[in-house]
């Protein structure tokens, strides 16, 4: 059961206007679960005053957020916590990751002896709060001599993330369902990873709109300074969307009359992730505008029960 708990990213400007002419004016308009739409606010007022819960939440927002600190501070006897990143990585990416810490393995002389006689064996220790075997596949791009990997592998690994996060989402209704029939859950939420806005126009994104309450984690200017430098100091592996990717790499290249195979990875993160940043909010307010709502992170510092969860929700709701 334990697992289970723990199952714990451009738009064109015709197409933003479009979004907006979809935003929902008044909650009989909203888009998503028939549960949600046909009672949310209603639902939620008499929630906060029986001290109760709302039904199925989706999480999502760049990365660094406190999404997964907000979503564990809901009472766990209540509401199961279905990670995406924890699932991706345990279930369809778990391979690929071993297959990667296995071939630096048989690198040293030692170890290798040891794998191949079958003496010792392999396995990453993912867990909801230490996701760190995804990000070291996931990798940078850029000189295999600084810890980068070529162009042609680190598209691979890409392709391998965005298949794995389809189906990890996919995976969502019947985590819900399961989550009710055998544990007796009847709130989950979804702590969804920041490239989710990269699902636009897929299955899973259909299966998340029909099943939850989507809710966008929105960084003011102090935040987004914040997730910058933090990237600045301690840049880290991502995935982009790969038009996003091979666009600003060209522009890098050219900038810094460099090749991605020459080029220090961690430079280009640190070049590229502000571009991330601006480039998958518009992303993010596109789906919260026609699927959603959207409170803010300096407000979720705030929230230390349900019921202040509770209450974040329905102002937004109120206000949009």
């Amino acid at each position: 059961m334990e697992e289970d708990r723990l199952i714990d990213s451009e738009l064109d400007e015709e197409e933003i206007q479009y979004d907006n002419k979809l935003r929902p004016d008044k909650l009989s308009e909203y888009i998503g679960q028939k549960k949600v739409k046909e009672n949310l606010e209603i639902f939620i007022s008499a929630a906060k005053m029986r001290n109760e819960s709302l039904d199925h939440v989706l999480f999502y927002g760049p990365p660094g957020l406190g999404k997964t600190t907000l979503a564990n501070k809901l009472p766990k006897s209540k509401w199961f916590h279905y990670s995406g990143d924890y699932r991706i990585g345990t279930k369809y990416l778990e391979e690929p990751i071993l297959d990667n810490i296995k071939e630096r393995a048989m690198e040293v002389s030692f170890l290798k002896d040891l794998l191949k006689t079958d003496s010792i064996y392999i396995s990453s220790n993912i867990t909801v709060d230490n996701l760190a075997p995804i990000s070291t596949f996931l990798g940078k791009i850029g000189s295999t001599k600084k810890g980068g990997l070529t162009h042609k592998e680190f598209l691979r690994r890409q392709d391998l993330h965005k298949n794995a996060e389809i189906e990890a989402m996919k995976d969502v209704p019947g985590f819900i369902e399961k989550s009710e029939r055998i544990y007796g859950y009847d709130h989950f939420i979804n702590d969804a990873g920041g490239s989710i806005c990269e699902l636009i126009d897929t299955d899973a994104m259909e299966a998340l709109i029909e099943n939850t309450m989507i809710v966008y984690i929105e960084e003011n200017q102090e935040f987004r300074k914040t997730l910058i430098e933090r990237a600045r100091t301690h840049p880290k592996p991502l995935y982009y969307n790969k038009d996003f990717l091979m666009k600003n790499l060209e522009i890098y290249e050219d900038e810094m009359n460099l090749s991605s195979e020459s080029m220090d990875p961690d430079e280009f993160v640190r070049w590229i992730f502000p571009k991330l940043l601006e480039y998958r909010k518009i992303k993010y307010e596109s789906i919260a505008n026609k699927h959603g709502y959207t409170i803010q992170a300096s407000e979720t510092v705030n929230v230390k029960s349900e019921s202040d969860f509770l209450g974040l929700i329905l102002n937004s709701i109120k206000s949009q």
